[in-house]
């Protein structure tokens, strides 16, 4: 697991098993010249453990969680439910990406609360597309309510 440095920047957690991917993700993101840290996990049984270690912690919890659905040792759909079980990290934003999408899937992952489910991009231009909206999410978290 990749820790993030303490500072005030979103926290973005990627729970991937591919570098390639992981690679592509962090070029994307650096695209956007905005703030952020990663953290990394590389497969179903580091995520679960990271999930349910998160009702013990009181540190800063990640503004969007990228989970890919095919993972080693636990599948996505599998770390998806813990963390929609688990109070402390139901309320994270997840952006669920696949290497394919069949229908059931789809939907059963939409189900469980999704923010955002995608094919993994096969451009850079794509990645960067997503970047963004991976972004956005976490400017959305950041942003002060107005009363």
């Amino acid at each position: 697991m990749i820790k993030p440095t303490h500072d005030s920047s979103p926290t973005i957690l990627v729970i991937e098993d591919n570098p390639a991917d992981i690679y592509l993700l962090r070029h994307a993101l650096d695209q956007h010249d905005e703030d952020y840290q990663m953290m990394v996990l590389e497969d179903g049984e580091e995520a679960i453990e990271f999930v349910n270690h998160q009702r013990t912690l009181f540190e800063t919890k990640p503004c969007v969680i990228v989970l890919d659905l095919h993972l080693p040792k636990h599948d996505g759909k599998a770390v998806l439910k813990a963390i929609r079980r688990e109070p402390s990290t139901a309320n994270i934003q997840v952006v669920a990406l696949s290497s394919f999408t069949a229908p059931k899937d789809e939907d059963e992952v939409r189900d469980l609360g999704v923010r955002l489910y995608t094919a993994k991009p096969s451009h850079l231009d794509d990645w960067i597309v997503l970047a963004g909206q991976i972004l956005e999410i976490c400017r959305e978290k950041i942003a002060p309510v107005l009363v």
